[in-house]
């Protein structure tokens, strides 16, 4: 649960009334209905103060109030929960092969699916292709007759939340893309642009994903590698917005010799397209032209399980490199958890022991690692957090 922490003299009162608000709402969604007193006590401020937030939040339908009520000095007091139901939520998460959209309610209940394939490689197919998932994903919620609160879109790629600008996604073939300013010409509601990574780590942390985390890592395994970070319930993006791409750390020091201007040195060997490209160069003088064309980490994975002995070796070379990248990690970071999603990750069965065993002994402490249990489900999810928290 996002708490108010303590603020410091560098922010400004519209600063610190945002905060306040902010951590009401959280507070009544996830511990609701609750009494204003209650608010209060449990933020830390006065009675009038949380009197007059939750005030503006029944204004804006946020939250409304319960029909039950609290007994107290022998008063019974007003309760207010979470308007959650009331309101839709468009988003969708846009990978570089695949496009997943839903609409959800602010409780984050899902209403409406879908996933889809796309081979756009090319600038303005891209955005061609995401306008048409955002098009179907809300002629289905307008039908709900429900107001639509905001859409929200991870991408790929280094981001700027503040202008939605996406300053780069390889995937995409957008670099400096002014995606936010795009999309508004075509869509009047309010936008979250965010790293598909960031928005999927606010997501596992605002949906409660283990009791008592406050900060978490979420690794995403696919078509390339990221990362997002949460600090204390608040998404790290780095000086540069690019806190997390883990995908350009370097897995040997002959790195240090080359450019990456696309995906970066570690995807290029442990992402999805890493694993298959290593089984191939693996096979080249074993296999035709067409099995080897068609090679894919899945059934890398899939090989590895029946005991062939050169799949075998590409997932053990693969846990070498995610066994470095996740002992940087956790050394710098300290997270209470590190989660991993994507593609690759549903072969963790072959990779979470075995990264385990590599760092037992070689960093101070074993790291708490898991697999995401949200999947696609986290970036929509953090898509709300962000909405909700940037109408504070």
């Amino acid at each position: 649960m996002y708490t108010l922490h303590k603020l410091t003299d560098t922010l400004s009162a519209a600063d610190v009334q945002s905060m306040k608000r902010m951590a009401a709402l959280e507070l009544i969604r996830v511990r609701g209905p609750v009494s204003r007193t209650e608010i209060a006590d449990l933020l830390k401020v006065s009675l009038p103060t949380a009197i007059r937030i939750v005030d503006g939040l029944i204004a804006d339908t946020l939250v409304r109030l319960s029909p039950h009520k609290a007994w107290s000095g022998g008063r019974k007091r007003e309760l207010v929960a979470f308007n959650g139901d009331k309101h839709l939520v468009v988003g969708v998460d846009l990978g570089g092969t695949k496009v997943f959209g839903a609409v959800a309610n602010l409780k984050g209940e899902f209403l409406y699916e879908t996933n889809e394939v796309h081979n756009q490689s090319r600038s303005e197919g891209s955005f061609a292709v995401l306008c048409e998932s955002i098009k179907d994903l809300l002629a289905f919620a307008q039908r709900t007759a429900l107001p639509i609160y905001g859409i929200s879109i991870g991408v790929p790629g280094v981001t700027h939340p503040d202008t939605g600008v996406v300053t780069l996604a390889p995937g995409l073939d957008w670099t400096g893309f002014p995606l936010k300013a795009r999309l508004s010409k075509h869509f009047s509601y309010p936008l979250v642009i965010e790293n598909d990574v960031n928005l999927a780590a606010l997501g596992e942390f605002w949906s409660g994903t283990e009791a008592g985390v406050e900060n978490l890592v979420l690794i995403t395994l696919g078509t390339g590698i990221g990362a997002g970070i949460v600090i204390n319930g608040m998404v790290h993006t780095g000086a540069h917005f690019m806190a997390g791409e883990v995908g350009y750390l370097l897995p040997d020091p002959g790195c240090l010799h080359s450019t990456f201007p696309g995906f970066g040195a570690f995807e290029q060997r442990a992402s999805g397209i890493g694993i298959a490209d290593r089984a191939r160069q693996a096979l080249q003088n074993v296999w035709n032209e067409d099995r080897l064309a068609a090679m894919t980490a899945e059934a890398v994975f899939h090989a590895a399980r029946s005991g062939e002995s050169w799949a075998v070796g590409v997932v053990a070379e693969t846990v070498d490199y995610l066994a470095q990248a996740i002992a940087s990690i956790s050394l710098i970071l300290d997270p209470d958890l590190i989660l991993l999603s994507g593609g690759v990750a549903r072969s963790a069965d072959l990779l979470i022991g075995s990264i385990q065993d590599r760092l037992s002994g070689v960093i101070p402490f074993r790291p708490n690692l898991a697999v995401s249990r949200l999947d696609y489900r986290a970036g929509i999810l953090g898509g709300i957090a962000s909405l909700l928290r940037a109408s504070s």
